[in-house]
């Protein structure tokens, strides 16, 4: 029987995550994107819990945890995966990562490759041509300058589908909540690592090598089909799949049309 740990607990580290415990099963870690942090996982975490174990945490300087110590880069977050699973005695797990998320896990399975049991990379960007990335750069920059609520409106519009803010006006508001939760500092220095992080994962010299999934939506502007398709190219035998439709938080609107494809490769695994 799974039982959920009240809420939330805190590492040495400052990590605060809450784990959803089920005997002898393996582990899936669930990695949240910038700007947000564990609770996004809320409608996602019950598929999983059918057969794993379920970890959920909030990033340096997001949610409830403590903002970081070190200088930000793809690294340190991968090594507060690594500190956090030191911390809970668990040698292996599937990692499944959003848009930074997807990031970090890449970042983790080169830095961490035998913690590693699968990959799930969902929403995730990759090698974005000069012209989009000198756009990105500049978003990044700004929100150093402006704050992190300057490109909130129009994040949400590239997150979601027209249909679903409108009818989840509350929801929009949560979601901006999160946001003003994270740490300034912290909050630019990730968007610029959201930025740049690409470079380093693009043609990586060791190709990650865990068996992958790669998972992104019809119409995601940052992190589109064809990011995936080279995402999966660089991976030794990757599965990619494309939700149609929806935008860069597609998981949020449809949740099971991300985890249900995720489940069925983890169970080919036999994880």
């Amino acid at each position: 029987m799974s039982t959920i740990q009240p809420g939330y607990e805190i590492a040495p580290d400052g990590t605060a995550y809450e784990i959803l415990r089920k005997a002898d099963a393996p582990l899936v870690v669930l990695i949240h994107g910038l700007g947000l942090c564990r609770h996004m996982w809320r409608d996602h975490i019950a598929d999983f819990a059918a057969d794993y174990q379920v970890l959920t945490y909030d990033l340096l300087g997001h949610g409830d945890s403590a903002a970081p110590t070190a200088p930000t880069d793809l690294p340190l977050y991968a090594g507060q995966l690594c500190g956090l699973l030191d911390h809970l005695q668990i040698d292996k797990a599937a990692v499944v990562g959003f848009s930074i998320g997807g990031m970090i896990n890449r970042r983790f399975a080169l830095d961490y490759p035998d913690r590693l049991s699968a990959l799930a990379i969902l929403n995730s960007p990759h090698d974005r041509g000069h012209k989009a990335q000198a756009l990105v750069e500049a978003r990044a920059a700004a929100v150093r300058s402006e704050g992190a609520m300057a490109t909130m409106e129009a994040a949400l519009e590239r997150w979601f589908t027209d249909d679903y803010r409108a009818s989840h006006a509350d929801f929009m508001e949560t979601v901006r909540t999160w946001r003003r939760q994270v740490d300034a500092q912290s909050y630019a220095e990730a968007a610029w690592v959201l930025a740049t992080g690409v470079k380093e994962l693009t043609r990586p010299t060791t190709p990650v090598k865990v068996p992958t999934i790669v998972i992104t939506s019809e119409n995601d502007s940052g992190s589109t089909p064809d990011m995936a398709a080279t995402i999966a190219a660089e991976i030794d035998q990757a599965d990619i799949c494309i939700v149609p439709e929806l935008k860069h938080l597609g998981l949020i609107e449809q949740p099971q049309s991300f985890t249900a494809p995720v489940i069925e490769f983890f169970r080919k695994l036999s994880l």
